[in-house]
C-alpha cells in the first residue's frame, strides 16, 4: 500500500469513518472516468481543486462536483485573497499528494477548504484516496466534518 493511500486510510479511521476504498484503472484520472469506473454520476465525484493563495503563500482546497468547474473570480472572492496556480512542488509539499491523487483528507498541514453545494445533493460522493487509481466513498456531511470545508458558490 502506498504511503499516500495509507495516510488517507489513517485520516478516515481517526475521524471514526469506515469508508470503502476502491482501486480503479487508469481511466479514473478524470471525473468522467472515475464515475464510469465506480458506477455513479459524474457529479458524485468530489474533485480536489488546489490553488495557491497569493497572500498566504499556502494552498487552498475547493471540493467540486465532477461536472462543475471552479470559476476563478468566484473562488477568489470566497477565499478572500487572490488565487494563483499551485505548482506540483507546492501541492506535494503542503498536501503530501501528487497532482491527480490529491485527497481531501490526510494533508501534511491543515488547509482552508470550500465545498460545492452540488455535492450535498447526494447521499454518497467519491473522492481521490491519495493516488490516481484509488477513490473512497463518504457522505457529504462527513466530508464537511473531516475537511472543515465551508459551503460556497464558486463554480462557473
Amino acid at each position: 500500500m502506498s504511503k499516500s493511500l495509507r495516510r488517507v486510510r489513517t485520516a478516515l479511521q481517526e475521524a471514526d469513518l469506515t469508508a470503502e476504498i476502491r482501486e480503479t484503472d487508469d481511466s479514473a484520472r478524470t471525473a468522467e472516468g472515475a464515475a464510469a469506473a465506480i458506477g455513479c454520476e459524474v457529479d458524485q465525484i468530489a474533485k480536489s481543486i488546489i490553488f495557491r493563495g497569493e497572500d498566504s503563500g499556502h494552498v487552498v482546497l475547493f471540493l467540486t462536483a465532477g461536472g462543475n468547474r471552479v470559476d476563478p473570480a468566484k473562488a477568489t472572492a470566497v477565499a478572500g485573497q487572490k488565487l494563483g496556480k499551485a505548482d506540483a512542488e507546492l501541492i506535494r509539499a503542503e498536501t503530501g499528494f501528487a497532482i491527480g491523487g490529491v485527497a481531501p483528507v490526510g494533508h501534511l498541514r491543515p488547509l482552508e477548504a470550500w465545498i460545492d453545494p452540488r455535492l450535498l445533493e447526494f447521499s454518497t460522493v467519491w473522492a481521490a484516496a491519495g493516488t490516481p487509481r484509488h477513490v473512497f466513498s463518504i457522505t457529504p456531511q462527513d466530508l464537511i466534518r473531516v475537511t472543515g470545508a465551508q459551503t460556497a458558490d464558486f463554480t462557473a
